[in-house]
């Protein structure tokens, strides 16, 4: 019987790894944005991992969109033929902020400026660090400012 369990154990965990693979292949073949979204968002937490993910998808020819303080969601997402960044992707920025965030804008729509984002958020989950990150991460890109008048002038 033990002969038979090392033998047997080998073989289904073969199986089942056949399968697995076989499943992720078809979703990476059939469906590589939401694969590849999915997968990014699977390391969130590990980021040399998330840029080798995202080097996949440049190999791949998937564009990846910067984060957007009114376009990201807290995961990865699928935006078009594109892959948004997530804001949990970005240093610094943790989830009870993204909640925060995204509570905000389903209650009183997009944010129109940085200011209207401070005064917006200024009681919520916020604090130097992340405001900066965010900045420095292009999350501000869609207004007006630069990221360095941001980044000279955002504490005022």
């Amino acid at each position: 019987m033990a002969d038979f369990a090392k033998y047997a154990f080998n073989k289904s965990h073969a199986a089942a790894y056949a399968v697995i693979s076989y499943q992720t292949a078809y979703l990476k073949a059939h469906y590589p944005l939401q694969f590849m979204a999915a997968l990014i968002t699977s390391v969130l937490d590990n980021t040399s991992k998330i840029v080798e993910y995202i080097g996949e998808c440049s190999k791949n020819s998937i564009k990846v969109l910067p984060p957007d303080i009114n376009q990201s969601c807290e995961k990865f997402t699928v935006d078009g033929n594109a892959i948004r960044f997530g804001l949990l992707g970005i240093k610094n920025v943790g989830e009870g902020f993204v909640k925060e965030l995204m509570l905000e804008r389903e209650n009183n729509g997009k944010f129109t400026s940085f200011t209207d984002f401070s005064t917006r958020m200024s009681d919520k989950c916020i604090n130097k660090k992340l405001v900066e990150n965010l900045i420095k991460s292009g999350a501000f890109d869609s207004f007006p400012n630069n990221r360095r008048e941001l980044l000279l002038g955002y504490e005022e």
